[in-house]
């Protein structure tokens, strides 16, 4: 039974891994002030840590702003 909750829990970090960086990945492409290199190297980074790479893309876009 223990087993079952690790596998659940991993399967749901797993799961919200690849959502976040899903919405990363679609926001950034969709950002027309990005070169396309910019957008290559934020996509890489959505892939490794999604949630921490959000909130320094974000602070970025609104340092901008």
């Amino acid at each position: 039974m223990q087993e079952l909750l690790i596998y659940a829990l991993i399967f749901l970090a797993l799961i919200g891994h690849c959502l976040l960086a899903g919405k990363m990945y679609r926001t950034v492409h969709s950002d027309k002030s990005l070169t396309i290199t910019e957008k290559n190297e934020w996509k890489l980074k959505s892939l490794i840590f999604p949630a921490y790479f959000w909130f320094e893309y974000k602070k970025l876009k609104k340092a901008q702003d």
